[in-house]
């Protein structure tokens, strides 16, 4: 049987769809994977200066991962951090200490 050239439009169309949905949903299922440390670290990462740095600190997290795998309590002081984590305070105690990199002067009082 022969189709006409409209016919094909026909199959992109659902077919597009179907793909663009197969997508968006492997998005939303891995994007919820990882762990409240993981997106810290990788907050941090973001931090560095390079490029390379970048890329050697987020392999090094990564492989972090495999053997670590936090539980409640630290998830929630991660998720903390994160929030006030900021990467242009970095470089100073009080940066350091809002991401998680030095414990507070105060901590002990």
């Amino acid at each position: 049987m022969l189709r006409s050239p409209d016919d094909c439009g026909r199959v992109r169309g659902p077919m597009r769809h179907a793909v663009l949905l197969a997508f968006t949903s492997l998005l939303l299922v891995t994007s919820g994977c990882k762990s409240q440390c993981r997106v810290l670290s990788e907050k941090l990462c973001d931090c560095t200066t390079t490029s390379t740095e970048k890329t050697n600190c987020l392999q090094r997290v990564s492989t972090q991962e495999s053997t670590f795998t936090p539980d409640a309590e630290q998830e929630a002081v991660c998720k903390a951090l994160e929030e006030g984590c900021d990467c242009r305070l970095i470089d100073t105690p009080s940066g350091k200490e809002r991401c998680g990199l030095a414990v507070s002067s105060d901590a002990g009082t």
